[in-house]
């Protein structure tokens, strides 16, 4: 996304959303997958800050920003980075295919803070063309979360995009004079948290607060004891949860995905079938000791919603 100063030129190119985080539960960030067709495009200031990594093949584009111009050849993964508070205008010689990314402000102040930066150093910076090989794997794993037909937990969503905001400010936890893990006590209270609430939404903020840590350095102390990332652990008990619920047998399929935190149905089904390899039919199945058969869409309906 290439932002500049308005210019008076007629607005000639168009702007199509093909795909959105608006229906997956993600807080104070967001993207989006968009078409742009060749030509002239405006954008507004905006409260939050914005990312504009391009997909696909070369497309060159003049813009204006910041009172700087540019005049480049946008390639696959190419990030521009435009601060809150910046409008811009921009010209694309082809059509292309962007991967926006919006981050709040209060979500990116709130990441600086618990980096405990210094505030005039620690700040969102125009970028133009900017090529991080860091950043870009972070953005393919949002631009994935995006795309993917049953989602993970907000939880890694959030992850992804704390760490973005630290890749773009070049800050990180400083861990070096500090403990390398989580305090068992600590680690116990976090746990026995995420058990009694797998059924709600959970946040890193909350996790961290929990610990009296950041949220980037509550991240490491966590992989670090548990062995796995926050959300992979948080998925991992909500597959239990649901797998204990279905063996028990007193609920139905749509009921154990709520009460095991899941968004719905597929969602459970998906992360059963990547951590236990069954799909919650199969595993009903299983316990009772028949073989599954070809049920009809009525009998089926519970499973595979």
């Amino acid at each position: 996304m290439n932002a500049v100063t308005p210019l008076l030129q007629p607005h000639s190119g168009a702007r199509v959303t093909v795909r959105s985080s608006k229906t997956l539960g993600w807080q104070g960030f967001g993207a989006e997958l968009v078409h742009v067709s060749a030509g002239l495009h405006r954008m507004p200031a905006f409260k939050h800050h914005r990312v504009g990594v391009h997909v696909g093949a070369p497309v060159r584009a003049r813009c204006l920003c910041n009172e700087r111009r540019h005049s480049r050849l946008q390639a696959h993964g190419d990030a521009d980075v435009i601060p809150a508070g910046l409008d811009g205008q921009w010209s694309d010689e082809a059509s292309c295919t962007i991967f926006s990314v919006w981050i709040g402000e209060d979500f990116a102040q709130q990441t600086i803070a618990q980096l405990e930066l210094n505030s005039a150093d620690a700040q969102l910076r125009p970028q133009f063309q900017m090529r991080d090989p860091r950043f870009q794997h972070l953005a393919w794993a949002l631009h994935a979360e995006l795309e993917a037909d049953d989602a993970s937990d907000p939880l890694y969503a959030e992850s992804l995009c704390t760490a973005m905001v630290v890749r773009l400010i070049g800050g990180a936890p400083a861990l070096e004079n500090s403990r390398r893990t989580l305090a068992a006590k600590t680690a116990a209270r976090v746990l026995e948290f995420i058990e009694a609430h797998l059924d709600q939404r959970l946040t890193l903020s909350e996790l961290a607060a929990l610990a009296d840590l950041s949220v980037p350095h509550f991240k490491v102390l966590f992989r670090e004891t548990l062995g796995m990332p926050v959300h992979r652990y948080v998925v991992q008990r909500r597959v239990e949860r649901a797998k204990s619920l279905l063996l028990q047998g007193r609920l139905n399929t749509s009921q154990i995905a709520l009460e095991a935190g899941f968004a719905h149905q597929s969602h459970m089904a998906h992360w059963m079938g990547r951590l236990l390899g069954v799909t919650p039919r199969e595993l009903r199945f299983m316990h009772s000791g028949d073989a599954p058969h070809d049920a009809s869409p009525d009998n089926d309906t519970d499973f595979r919603r």
